[in-house]
């Protein structure tokens, strides 16, 4: 049985659909992540999930059991938001322990739970400061201690990390998910932010306007985009236009509109088709000149090219590079020496690194 599920759920706000007849599971003990820009409606599905937003249509089912009426309070559900919601006046025992008062636990048990939650996000002897004494990356493990602490069915973290600096955030991506690896609890996560996504999930759901674009684990998602939103929205991306002329062995070769050809690896696909190649910008490699001359066979692709522009970020690079008169982008990790602006290189694909989509934006396989 699914720790939550969504059975065609869709949410209204007058005439603008923000969910759109959504079917989703969320298996016991994962942690899956909603990613998509604002608007998509992730936090509009999270906010239904937790009951504070009526569905207009569908079924949301937890542990089973259909809760589209059931109010937030008695669906025994963990949160956390943005801003960590913590009562200034209150200490940290205090924060803690607000959900079990509404629970009839006894105060002996209170003050062992409390512990047993700041133990877990690691912040134990904490119990009578104020959340002003602490750090923000402090505070949002209060919040999180807060939530955990009621055992709840679901943890829902709605974007917890956006408040805090670019090195926490990266710190706290690591302690979440050992947490909810520790207890065990199924999560629902957040974000805008694709690292996140990519690094702290189980299953990543890409969505826009409203719509479910692609289920699957981190690297399904990111290696193997199912529609053009889901290869332009998660990482960088090279998308070439071409028709393909040739199948065979599992490969179908592509004239790209600059005339240059390149294979890739679907056999799903007609000649003379119109078709878009997606290649991701950390799978072009980037070879000194002299390497084009290397017979690839056809498990990969080689071109020539003139480095444009040279970005440098720290222990990688990124070069945009003109392959005749199509501008590709390549992250490479830097290795030796940075190549410059105008030298002249190859560029090396592997075919299988090649994901092909028909005219409507859809992969071809």
């Amino acid at each position: 049985m699914a720790a939550v599920e969504l059975r065609r759920i869709g949410k209204s706000f007058g005439e603008v659909e923000a969910v759109k007849q959504v079917d989703l599971s969320f298996e016991e003990g994962t942690f899956t992540t909603l990613l998509g820009p604002s608007g998509c409606g992730k936090t509009t599905i999270l906010r239904m999930v937790a009951g504070l937003e009526m569905p207009s249509a569908g079924d949301i089912l937890i542990k089973g059991n259909r809760v589209n009426d059931v109010p937030i309070h008695k669906r025994n559900l963990g949160l956390v938001f943005q801003n960590y919601a913590l009562f200034p006046h209150k200490n940290i025992e205090q924060n803690v322990a607000f959900g079990l008062k509404y629970r009839n636990v006894e105060k002996s048990d209170m003050h062992k739970r409390v512990k047993q939650a700041l133990d877990i996000v690691r912040l134990p002897g904490v119990e009578k400061r104020l959340p002003s004494q602490l750090s923000g990356g402090q505070q949002q493990r209060i919040a999180l201690a807060r939530a955990i602490v009621i055992e709840p069915d679901v943890l829902l973290l709605d974007e917890p990390l956006s408040a805090l600096d670019a090195n926490l955030r990266e710190e706290m991506r690591v302690e979440l998910k050992a947490i909810q690896r520790n207890i065990g609890i199924t999560t629902i996560f957040v974000t805008h932010d694709q690292e996140e996504a990519l690094s702290m999930s189980d299953r990543v759901v890409v969505m826009d306007h409203g719509v479910v674009e692609q289920v699957g684990a981190p690297d399904e998602v990111y290696r193997w985009p199912e529609t053009r939103f889901v290869a332009d929205f998660l990482g960088h991306s090279n998308i070439m236009k071409g028709r393909a002329e040739a199948t065979g062995n599992g490969l179908a070769e592509v004239r790209l509109d600059n005339d240059l050809a390149l294979r890739a690896l679907a056999g799903g696909v007609a000649p003379g088709v119109k078709v878009e190649v997606v290649v991701r910008a950390h799978k072009v490699a980037v070879l000194p000149a002299e390497a084009g001359a290397t017979d690839a066979g056809d498990a990969v692709n080689l071109f020539s090219g003139k480095v444009r522009d040279v970005n440098y970020l720290g222990g990688t690079a990124s070069y945009h590079i003109d392959v005749s008169g199509l501008t590709l982008q390549a992250i490479n990790p830097i290795e030796g020496p940075l190549f410059k602006e105008g030298d002249a290189v190859s560029l090396r694909i592997a075919t299988g690194d090649c994901v092909l989509l028909d005219v409507d934006g859809r992969r071809i396989d």
